[in-house]
């Protein structure tokens, strides 16, 4: 990674012919910069896979695995794709350069490099890689790793598109009267733990939580990146946060502040997945009759002895080994027609469950 304080990149010089290797490297390394050599393309792949560049300063006519060919490489390897590439050559014909141009070199230098323009293009290139950086961290740090990989993949639309999914809703059980007895300090601690056990459940199945409401949570799974069995997913998740919030809760107890109980519903069926709002304000999440299924199922588990209710198309999800209990249908609020209500029977009273592919 660059040093930002010195100033200084990493970067990694890649060219065939050792003369102009030694030179080059040292403009470059008068210029404060760290320097490694690669003699042909595909040692300059090798050294990219196993260490991290700022950036990569190459030649276009190389034996082997020759300028192109390894941006072509690099273009299509998912960590890779975003390293910025200045290209050299002596080649008369400008085919070569435009086509690195093409596959994302971000400049190119004409030999013998110019000393002054060479301070120049690496200046301005490093300083878009550290925007761009910036900007990257910016989008992970208020969306999750799913979402983020998806707008780099695919860029930002207003608008969403029809997947299969499952949606689970998250709550703290009788949050309010302990907002009322509790310092406001211990409240946000509270949360911010009860959070990272949630959000460590949630992402280890695959799912992206899309909305956080107070003690609340919605999270999707199966959008944007999709997922073979969803529903099951969510369900491996549900069970996990309900076994960690009760270790939590156990902790809670000794410090003397109030037990943690959550409740979670889960559905599964067609959502409409995308980003809402306005071209300056816009979150990622789903819509649907799904979400209000899920929603209301989450708010059931209030009037059960279940702490994780699902519907039929999440049902339809698990094999035969899944210890399920069928509660009957529930007319919930707003529905046309009656829901079919699950939840998973754990006779042995524990709050887990090992159901293997």
């Amino acid at each position: 990674m660059r040093d930002r304080r010195a100033g200084t990149a990493r970067v990694l010089l890649v060219e065939d012919n050792r003369v102009n290797r030694l030179l080059l490297a040292r403009h470059v390394e008068l210029l404060g910069h760290q320097v490694e050599m690669a003699e042909d393309g595909l040692a300059a792949l090798a050294r990219l896979e196993s260490a991290s560049y700022d950036l990569v300063l190459m030649d276009i006519d190389m034996p082997g695995l020759d300028g192109i060919q390894l941006l072509e490489r690099l273009r299509a390897h998912a960590d890779l794709r975003e390293l910025p590439v200045i290209v050299t050559s002596a080649v008369e014909g400008m085919d070569s350069v435009v086509r690195c141009i093409e596959l994302g070199a971000e400049d190119y230098l004409r030999k013998p490099v110019n000393v002054v323009l060479l301070k120049a293009r690496i200046s301005s290139t490093l300083e878009r890689k550290r925007l761009r950086d910036q900007q990257r961290e910016l989008v992970r740090r208020f969306a999750t790793r799913e979402v983020a990989q998806n707008l780099e993949a695919e860029g930002f639309a207003l608008g969403g598109r029809r997947v299969q999914a499952t949606v689970m809703f998250c709550d703290i059980r009788g949050f309010t009267s302990m907002v009322e007895t509790q310092q406001p300090e211990d409240i946000i601690e509270l949360l911010n733990t009860y959070y990272t056990l949630m959000f460590a459940a949630i992402n280890g199945q695959g799912g992206v939580v899309n909305q956080i409401i107070g003690d609340g949570l919605m999270a999707v799974f199966g959008a944007p990146q999709p997922l073979a069995a969803p529903g099951r997913n969510a369900l491996l998740a549900a069970q996990e946060m309900v076994q960690m919030a009760e270790q939590f809760s156990m902790e809670q107890c000794v410090l003397g502040r109030p037990e943690i109980r959550i409740g979670v519903g889960v559905a599964s069926g067609d959502v409409v997945a995308g980003y809402t709002g306005t071209r300056s304000r816009a979150t990622y999440t789903c819509i649907g009759d799904t979400v209000n299924v899920a929603a209301r199922l989450e708010a059931h588990t209030k009037l059960t002895e279940h702490s994780v209710l699902f519907d039929a198309g999440t049902r339809a999800q698990l094999g035969d080994d899944w210890p399920v209990v069928r509660l009957g249908p529930v007319q919930f609020k707003g529905k046309r027609s009656e829901v079919d209500v699950f939840a998973l029977s754990l006779p042995d009273g524990s709050t887990s469950f090992d159901a293997s592919p």
